[in-house]
């Protein structure tokens, strides 16, 4: 009878082990060796833009950008959708964004939102404050509003450790906001929990706590209270940066380091802060989260950072005093795509959103699941199969192909067709086919509405004049060769010619 009691309990545990191993979708090997198990808690979502993991229940609470509030009860893996917000303008970076949840939720049952709207042809950024009961919203209240655009909008929210609510907002564009601390866009914004100036501002009645940023994607703050903000540069050097109150970041009289002599002349005569690290080419950092856990203890104490162009989760490791990057990992290379939201729950287990169906998929993107919820944890399983540390390769490229994929093909994609509407084409079109006209772009960048095949196109390409004249020469020469395309190579001579009267 004991016998067949213990050969019943050996099986209950071995279905057991069976069904948690079917819900794992992958393994990662990590750098000291040991393996975290990937599970897919829920797909088919409308691009995920920020998640927030509740304690008091266990849940993460999330926003999709065309205006959703959804909460996923990470004990049930059920998802319950909380709102609608009713004037959330969508298009392409536009919509419902940042969320943060009030720290003392259990008494005060706040999210906090900002979001995109647009009243006539005039678009504005807004944050409010809803009250939550029994999963329903019952008040609503707005707190700031403030100017929009077309793209750079921002925006994160982050509640730190002494209850100040901090909203990172973008430069929408403008060539003034960012280094006018009398605006609010290019910031980082400081203010109460009801949205009031708090008394101990860096300049009195103002939110503006920092300023001189472009276009920030990712806030946290470590266990020592350092507040650190992702963002998004041109062309070149997207940026992590440490925040600090009456700093300015530098943006747009200077662009990452202070590498150049014209950036060093500006910062000597206006202090400017440097990044606390960058990337050229860039990978378009967005979620930035502080892991302070010793769940996955070779991650401890660093930042976990979600990329779109790279499609990856970098792990940037922090000293002691947590006011330097060390050391980055990179991991999930190009394998689940745009990772735009992450957050931790208190046992230390890691919790990412894709973001495959918004106006930009990358190559073989979005898969049948898209977008989806991932959560990560430590396994004592030791499996045949697994992911692991991607090595970056860190030659520098000089052929036209690599050199486009680096720079150009994550707007116009591998096979030059872009998006419609959103990315144009590079196909036989007038803008490849004369080569003043694409040299003129390369060196210049394109800013407004263009037309191509009865198609309107409506946004911004940087400058890429920081490449050298024979990068040039290998990208533009690519493409006036490929796609389709059969146009004559462009000479250095006609290069040298077109950088000295482009950027004068």
């Amino acid at each position: 009878m004991k016998s067949r009691i213990y050969s019943f309990l050996c099986l209950l545990v071995l279905l057991s082990s069976c069904k948690d191993q079917e819900k794992v979708i992958d393994y990662l090997q990590i750098a000291d060796g040991s393996f975290l198990a990937i599970e897919e808690l829920h797909g088919n979502l409308e691009v995920p833009w920020e998640m927030q993991y509740l304690p008091s229940e266990h849940a993460i609470y999330f926003t999709q950008i065309k205006g959703k509030i959804s909460k996923l009860d990470l004990s049930t893996n059920k998802m319950k959708d909380i709102y609608h917000v009713p004037n959330v303008f969508h298009q392409r970076t536009l919509g419902l964004l940042g969320l943060a949840i009030h720290p003392n939720f259990e008494k005060n049952p706040f999210l906090y939102i900002c979001y995109t709207t647009k009243e006539g042809e005039e678009l504005f950024s807004e944050l409010s404050r809803l009250e939550i009961h029994e999963d329903k919203v019952v008040n609503t209240k707005l707190l700031l509003k403030i100017e929009g655009g077309t793209g750079h909008n921002g925006s994160r929210l982050l509640f730190d450790q002494k209850g100040y609510l901090f909203w990172a907002t973008g430069d929408v564009h403008s060539e003034t906001h960012a280094q006018d601390s009398t605006t609010l866009n290019g910031k980082v914004l400081r203010m109460t929990a009801d949205g009031l100036i708090p008394v101990d501002n860096p300049i009195k009645d103002s939110y503006v706590y920092a300023w001189g940023f472009r276009n920030i994607q990712g806030m946290t703050e470590t266990s020592l209270g350092h507040i650190f903000t992702s963002e998004h540069g041109d062309a070149i050097e997207d940026e992590v940066n440490w925040i600090r109150p009456l700093n300015n970041y530098g943006w747009i009289e200077i662009e990452g380091f202070h590498d150049t002599a014209e950036e060093k002349a500006i910062a000597a005569k206006s202090p400017r802060t440097e990044p606390s690290r960058s990337w050229t080419p860039v990978i378009a950092p967005s979620a930035l989260v502080y892991y302070g856990n010793n769940l996955i203890p070779s991650w401890n104490n660093s930042l976990l950072l979600g990329t779109l162009k790279s499609q990856s989760l970098r792990i940037l490791k922090m000293n002691s005093e947590q006011n330097e990057i060390t050391q980055e990992e990179i991991y999930l290379k190009d394998h689940y795509g745009r990772i735009r939201a992450i957050c931790v729950d208190t046992t230390g287990n890691i919790y990412l959103a894709t973001s495959n169906r918004d106006w930009n998929p990358q190559s073989s993107f979005p898969k049948k699941t898209d977008d989806r919820i991932l959560k990560l944890h430590p396994t004592k399983d030791i499996p045949k199969t697994f992911l692991s540390r991607f090595k970056e390769n860190k030659v520098k490229a000089t052929d036209g192909k690599t050199l486009y994929n680096t720079y150009c093909a994550s707007c116009h994609k591998e096979d030059g067709k872009g998006i419609k509407g959103n990315f144009p084409p590079l196909q036989d079109t007038e803008a490849v086919r004369n080569s003043e006209r694409l040299l003129q772009s390369v060196f210049k960048g394109v800013n407004g509405k263009i037309e191509i095949n009865s198609v309107i196109y409506e946004g911004q390409m940087p400058p890429f004049n920081f490449l050298k004249d024979e990068e040039i020469q290998a990208i533009t020469n690519y493409i006036r060769s490929n796609f389709g395309n059969q146009f004559s190579e462009i000479g250095l001579q006609e290069i040298k010619v077109a950088r000295e009267r482009h950027t004068k």
